[in-house]
């Protein structure tokens, strides 16, 4: 039997109750048997700082709900947006990801 792999893509810069919402729909939406958070490090794609580190993002994120967080490296995710999703992509191909979820801003 093939497990349901689900990657989402994030930054989570700081983790709130909408991030939270965006792990239970990827979740609901795909049954996932197994959902990986792609995110970026101690720094932004816009440059910056993150404004709480890698560790305390990651640790609030498997709280909520993922199974696993994998880095995306500095060197990508600093990029302009087409070489940090392309990078986060192939994470997740590598991954063996078979769904991914993206949420969006509004």
């Amino acid at each position: 039997m093939t497990k349901r792999i689900t990657a989402i893509v994030v930054e989570y810069n700081p983790f709130h109750n909408g991030h939270r919402y965006h792990i239970e729909k990827a979740r609901e939406l795909t049954r996932c048997d197994v959902l990986i958070a792609i995110m970026s490090g101690n720094w932004t794609q816009r440059g910056e700082p993150a404004v709480c580190d890698k560790w305390e993002r990651s640790r609030f994120v498997l709280d909520y709900g993922v199974d696993l967080v994998v880095e995306l490296p500095f060197l990508h995710a600093t990029q302009c947006a087409t070489e940090f999703a392309n990078a986060a992509i192939r994470i997740a191909s590598l991954l063996g990801a078979t769904d991914l979820v993206f949420g969006s801003e509004i």
